[in-house]
């Protein structure tokens, strides 16, 4: 589902950030964090006050006049064209992906096409449309990523994460087996089938584990909270960060470090 060629824009002068639930009420370090690489790099970041979820939640679950109910309340946040940028590839592939099927045959219809096509995951625009280049400032470490189901198959940015990663003197980054496995949170799938949801994660932590890093990175928050709660629940030898904070913290001057 990812798109077959990126059309990348121009580097903007303001770009939007979509915050995303999970990052509003658990990590907003992370978002902070994106928020900060942004202006860094010379880019004025609107937030609008007035955003809440993309609609995913009651999306997946089948709930479709629900999901473009909270769908609908997002689509007027953005009334200026400049990009999108989401810390998340599944809030950013639910905009991009499927705000245009949801909203078709409706009055906004053209909107939520005009909206998805300029949600942007940000790692990939921070790669691909800043041109970012990150100096190491912290200690040797190894870590192992994963990258999510919506970010892999529908943002197309498996590659974006170990490419920023690349860029780190300091980082050596190991590849677990499977590593294209989902992690079984899949964000009401780990409540609705809790059991396969759990066997999923377990595979997913014995993975990481297995590659001997003691600590790992991930593009999304929900993947970061199924991973990093087993893990720890479990007493499993690893724990996780949002790639941005990882990277925030690998390169500013008054935090070098990371994990």
């Amino acid at each position: 589902m990812a798109d077959p060629i990126k059309v990348y824009p121009s580097r903007p002068e303001k770009v939007y950030f979509f915050g995303t639930c999970l990052i509003d009420m658990f990590y907003p370090d992370a978002g902070m964090a994106g928020i900060q690489l942004l202006e860094r790099e010379g880019i004025e970041v609107i937030f609008p006050q007035d955003q809440t979820c993309c609609g995913q939640p009651a999306f997946t679950s089948g709930y479709h006049d629900e999901a473009r109910s909270v769908a609908r309340a997002q689509l007027e946040l953005f009334p200026e064209d400049w990009p999108i940028v989401v810390p998340s590839g599944s809030c950013g592939g639910m905009i991009r992906k499927h705000y245009p099927d949801l909203f078709k045959d409706t009055p906004d219809e053209l909107k939520a096409a005009e909206v998805a096509g300029r949600v942007w995951e940000l790692t990939d625009f921070l790669l691909n449309v800043c041109h970012i280049k990150l100096d190491d400032l912290g200690e040797p470490t190894t870590v192992a990523m994963h990258t999510s189901c919506s970010a892999r198959r529908e943002m197309g940015v498996a590659e974006v994460g170990p490419a920023l990663l690349g860029q780190l003197n300091n980082v050596t980054l190991v590849e677990q087996v499977r590593a294209e496995e989902c992690c079984g949170f899949g964000g009401t799938f780990a409540v609705r089938h809790p059991e396969i949801s759990g066997a999923m994660v377990e595979e997913k932590v014995e993975a990481l584990v297995d590659t001997g890093a003691r600590a790992f990175v991930t593009t999304d928050c929900g993947c970061l909270m199924n991973i990093n709660g087993f893990a720890e629940k479990n007493r499993h030898p690893i724990a996780g960060k949002h790639i941005l904070s990882f990277l925030w913290e690998r390169t500013n001057e008054n935090k070098g470090g990371g994990l």
